[in-house]
Protein backbone atom coordinates (compact mmCIF):
# COMPACT_ATOMS: atom_id res chain seq x y z
CA UNK A 1 0.00 0.00 0.00
CA UNK A 2 1.31 3.44 -0.88
CA UNK A 3 0.68 6.75 0.88
CA UNK A 4 -1.95 9.07 -0.58
CA UNK A 5 -0.76 11.68 -3.07
CA UNK A 6 0.37 14.87 -1.38
CA UNK A 7 -0.74 17.28 -4.13
CA UNK A 8 -4.01 18.02 -2.33
CA UNK A 9 -3.97 21.41 -0.57
CA UNK A 10 -3.63 20.91 3.17
CA UNK A 11 -6.64 21.36 5.43
CA UNK A 12 -4.41 21.11 8.50
CA UNK A 13 -0.66 21.65 8.56
CA UNK A 14 1.68 22.33 11.47
CA UNK A 15 5.45 22.21 11.85
CA UNK A 16 7.89 22.85 14.70
CA UNK A 17 11.52 22.13 15.51
CA UNK A 18 13.85 21.90 18.48
CA UNK A 19 17.54 21.33 19.14
CA UNK A 20 18.27 18.19 21.17
CA UNK A 21 21.66 17.70 22.83
CA UNK A 22 22.01 14.10 21.68
CA UNK A 23 23.21 12.27 18.58
CA UNK A 24 20.65 11.75 15.79
CA UNK A 25 20.77 7.99 16.39
CA UNK A 26 19.64 8.45 19.98
CA UNK A 27 16.86 10.80 18.92
CA UNK A 28 15.71 8.53 16.09
CA UNK A 29 15.63 5.45 18.32
CA UNK A 30 13.45 7.35 20.75
CA UNK A 31 10.89 8.98 18.46
CA UNK A 32 10.49 5.96 16.18
CA UNK A 33 9.38 3.86 19.16
CA UNK A 34 5.72 4.84 18.97
CA UNK A 35 4.95 2.71 22.03
CA UNK A 36 6.66 5.47 24.05
CA UNK A 37 4.41 8.22 22.69
CA UNK A 38 2.64 8.53 26.02
CA UNK A 39 5.85 10.02 27.44
CA UNK A 40 5.45 13.15 25.32
CA UNK A 41 2.12 13.25 23.48
CA UNK A 42 -0.85 15.17 24.87
CA UNK A 43 -3.32 12.64 23.42
CA UNK A 44 -1.58 9.38 22.58
CA UNK A 45 -1.14 7.44 25.81
CA UNK A 46 0.78 4.55 24.22
CA UNK A 47 -0.11 1.51 22.19
CA UNK A 48 1.44 -1.50 20.50
CA UNK A 49 2.70 -2.76 17.16
CA UNK A 50 0.09 -5.08 15.64
CA UNK A 51 1.77 -6.21 12.42
CA UNK A 52 5.10 -6.04 10.62
CA UNK A 53 8.51 -5.48 12.12
CA UNK A 54 8.21 -2.61 14.62
CA UNK A 55 9.58 0.75 13.44
CA UNK A 56 10.08 -0.40 9.84
CA UNK A 57 8.20 0.51 6.67
CA UNK A 58 4.88 -1.34 6.51
CA UNK A 59 4.60 -1.91 10.27
CA UNK A 60 1.22 -1.05 11.77
CA UNK A 61 0.83 0.61 15.16
CA UNK A 62 -2.40 0.70 17.17
CA UNK A 63 -2.38 3.83 19.29
CA UNK A 64 -4.35 4.33 22.48
CA UNK A 65 -5.56 7.91 22.81
CA UNK A 66 -7.47 10.12 25.21
CA UNK A 67 -8.99 13.57 24.74
CA UNK A 68 -10.54 15.59 27.54
CA UNK A 69 -13.63 17.78 27.44
CA UNK A 70 -11.54 20.96 27.67
CA UNK A 71 -9.85 20.52 24.27
CA UNK A 72 -11.55 22.98 21.87
CA UNK A 73 -14.67 22.32 23.94
CA UNK A 74 -17.22 23.43 21.35
CA UNK A 75 -15.86 21.12 18.61
CA UNK A 76 -17.86 17.92 17.86
CA UNK A 77 -14.87 15.58 18.20
CA UNK A 78 -14.26 12.30 20.01
CA UNK A 79 -13.89 12.70 23.77
CA UNK A 80 -12.46 10.19 26.19
CA UNK A 81 -10.54 7.12 24.96
CA UNK A 82 -10.27 5.97 21.36
CA UNK A 83 -7.86 4.00 19.19
CA UNK A 84 -6.20 4.65 15.83
CA UNK A 85 -4.14 2.50 13.51
CA UNK A 86 -1.22 3.95 11.60
CA UNK A 87 1.23 2.50 9.10
CA UNK A 88 4.90 3.41 8.88
CA UNK A 89 5.62 4.67 5.36
CA UNK A 90 9.22 5.88 5.78
CA UNK A 91 11.89 4.72 8.22
CA UNK A 92 15.37 6.04 7.49
CA UNK A 93 17.51 5.69 10.63
CA UNK A 94 18.95 8.97 11.91
CA UNK A 95 17.11 10.96 9.22
CA UNK A 96 13.35 10.40 8.80
CA UNK A 97 10.41 8.59 10.37
CA UNK A 98 6.88 8.97 8.95
CA UNK A 99 3.55 7.28 9.57
CA UNK A 100 0.07 7.64 8.07
CA UNK A 101 -3.26 7.14 9.82
CA UNK A 102 -5.43 4.37 8.36
CA UNK A 103 -9.21 4.33 7.99
CA UNK A 104 -11.51 1.66 9.43
CA UNK A 105 -10.88 -0.55 6.38
CA UNK A 106 -7.10 -0.33 6.76
CA UNK A 107 -6.58 2.11 3.88
CA UNK A 108 -4.07 4.92 4.19
CA UNK A 109 -5.67 8.31 4.62
CA UNK A 110 -4.19 11.70 3.71
CA UNK A 111 -3.17 12.19 7.37
CA UNK A 112 0.59 12.12 7.87
CA UNK A 113 2.90 12.55 10.87
CA UNK A 114 6.65 13.03 10.37
CA UNK A 115 9.88 13.37 12.29
CA UNK A 116 12.92 14.68 10.41
CA UNK A 117 16.40 14.74 11.95
CA UNK A 118 19.58 16.57 11.06
CA UNK A 119 22.96 16.40 12.80
CA UNK A 120 24.20 19.68 14.29
CA UNK A 121 27.36 20.71 16.12
CA UNK A 122 25.51 20.35 19.44
CA UNK A 123 23.54 17.20 18.67
CA UNK A 124 20.41 17.02 16.54
CA UNK A 125 17.78 19.30 15.01
CA UNK A 126 14.45 17.50 15.37
CA UNK A 127 11.57 18.63 13.18
CA UNK A 128 8.04 17.35 13.82
CA UNK A 129 5.18 18.03 11.47
CA UNK A 130 1.66 16.96 10.60
CA UNK A 131 -0.26 17.34 7.35
CA UNK A 132 -3.89 16.57 6.53
CA UNK A 133 -4.93 16.79 2.90
CA UNK A 134 -8.26 15.14 2.15
CA UNK A 135 -10.54 14.78 5.20
CA UNK A 136 -10.22 11.57 7.18
CA UNK A 137 -13.29 9.47 7.97
CA UNK A 138 -13.67 11.25 11.28
CA UNK A 139 -13.18 14.74 9.91
CA UNK A 140 -15.65 14.11 7.09
CA UNK A 141 -18.30 13.32 9.73
CA UNK A 142 -17.40 16.47 11.67
CA UNK A 143 -17.56 18.63 8.54
CA UNK A 144 -20.93 17.07 7.72
CA UNK A 145 -22.28 18.54 10.97
CA UNK A 146 -20.85 22.01 10.38
CA UNK A 147 -21.73 24.66 7.84
CA UNK A 148 -19.06 26.57 5.87
CA UNK A 149 -18.48 29.04 8.73
CA UNK A 150 -18.26 26.22 11.24
CA UNK A 151 -15.75 24.34 9.10
CA UNK A 152 -13.55 27.43 8.80
CA UNK A 153 -13.77 28.02 12.56
CA UNK A 154 -12.97 24.38 13.29
CA UNK A 155 -10.01 24.31 10.90
CA UNK A 156 -8.48 27.44 12.42
CA UNK A 157 -8.98 26.23 15.99
CA UNK A 158 -7.71 22.73 15.28
CA UNK A 159 -4.62 24.01 13.50
CA UNK A 160 -3.84 26.13 16.57
CA UNK A 161 -4.43 23.14 18.86
CA UNK A 162 -2.18 20.90 16.75
CA UNK A 163 0.57 23.52 16.70
CA UNK A 164 0.50 23.67 20.50
CA UNK A 165 0.50 19.85 20.72
CA UNK A 166 3.47 19.45 18.38
CA UNK A 167 5.50 22.10 20.20
CA UNK A 168 4.69 20.49 23.55
CA UNK A 169 5.69 17.06 22.26
CA UNK A 170 9.06 18.36 21.09
CA UNK A 171 9.76 20.01 24.44
CA UNK A 172 8.93 16.77 26.26
CA UNK A 173 11.00 14.66 23.85
CA UNK A 174 13.96 16.95 24.49
CA UNK A 175 13.57 16.52 28.25
CA UNK A 176 13.19 12.73 27.97
CA UNK A 177 16.27 12.34 25.78
CA UNK A 178 18.54 14.87 27.44
CA UNK A 179 17.68 13.43 30.82
CA UNK A 180 18.85 10.01 29.69
CA UNK A 181 21.97 10.59 27.57
CA UNK A 182 25.48 10.32 28.91
CA UNK A 183 27.61 13.45 28.75
CA UNK A 184 31.35 13.82 28.56
CA UNK A 185 33.24 17.09 28.12
CA UNK A 186 29.97 18.95 27.65
CA UNK A 187 28.99 16.91 24.59
CA UNK A 188 26.12 14.45 24.32
CA UNK A 189 26.91 10.91 23.25
CA UNK A 190 25.15 7.67 22.53
CA UNK A 191 22.57 5.87 20.54
CA UNK A 192 24.16 4.80 17.27
CA UNK A 193 23.42 1.20 16.44
CA UNK A 194 26.48 -0.91 15.82
CA UNK A 195 28.76 2.01 16.64
CA UNK A 196 27.88 3.81 13.41
CA UNK A 197 28.87 7.47 13.25
CA UNK A 198 26.46 10.36 13.03
CA UNK A 199 25.71 11.05 9.36
CA UNK A 200 26.28 14.56 8.03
Amino acid sequence: MTPPATGTPAILRVRAHILVAAAPGTVYDTVSDLTRSGEWSRECTGGRWVSGTPRTTGAVFRGENYRGADVVPWAPVVRGPWTTESEVVAAEPWRLFRWVVRDSAGRLQDSTWTYELQATAGGCLLVHHYRLGRPTEGLAKIFGRLGPDGRRRFTAAWNEKLADDVAASLSRIKRVIEGGVERAGGRAHGGERGGAGVPA
